[in-house]
């Protein structure tokens, strides 16, 4: 029988193991540095993606905060140019006020019936004295001021009787509210 001796074969087969498993795991080492390689441009393009995002993001931020600033400059001075165009509206429509009040006092008198000895105009109210034939007079010219749109609320203060030239007469004093000015412009504008 013949004899084979296989033990060169057997670690040459060794040698042969032990290379493919080191060229095996070395190649690993490579394509796992390759991959994290890949995946460091990979996350490192992302970063760089962000972060241009993030600079115009911010640019644009800059800009929307500008024309925000801008907004807020033109709010003000709306604001501003309505506080005078309030002003303006209320002087307008005050300005008148004297005049229309003792246009509408004329118009209001009842002829040979009264007269009035004493008009004291205020802010806000309208204190009127004067001089009537009779009660029914008197309570005519309230229901007439009350009528003309000019007052909020009109009040008989006194109502006397006197003596002038051997005559009974009744002397009376009405206070009266007057509407805001404002108020009054809107009430003739409607009447228009």
């Amino acid at each position: 029988m013949i004899r084979i001796n296989l033990l060169p074969f057997r670690t040459a087969r060794k040698k042969e193991n032990i290379r493919r498993q080191l060229s095996i795991f070395v190649l690993s080492l490579i394509l796992a540095g390759v991959a994290m390689f890949a995946i460091f441009l990979l996350l490192d393009n992302q970063v760089d993606g962000l972060k241009q995002r993030i600079a115009a993001t911010q640019e644009e931020l800059a800009k929307y905060e500008k024309i925000n600033r801008e907004i807020e400059e033109i709010k003000k001075k709306l604001d501003h140019l309505n506080q005078k165009l309030a002003v303006i509206r209320q002087l307008e429509a005050s300005r008148h006020e004297p005049v229309t009040l003792m246009d509408t006092l004329a118009r209001m008198i009842i002829e040979k019936r009264m007269w009035l000895t004493a008009v004291d105009a205020k802010a806000e109210a309208v204190n009127l004295s004067g001089i009537a034939m009779d009660d029914k007079t008197v309570a005519d010219f309230m229901l007439r001021l009350e009528g003309c749109g000019l007052f909020s609320a009109v009040n008989l203060k006194t109502l006397r009787h006197v003596e002038i030239q051997k005559t009974g007469l009744k002397s009376f004093e009405i206070s009266c509210q007057k509407k805001p000015p404002l108020q009054l412009a809107a009430a003739s504008e409607v009447r228009k």
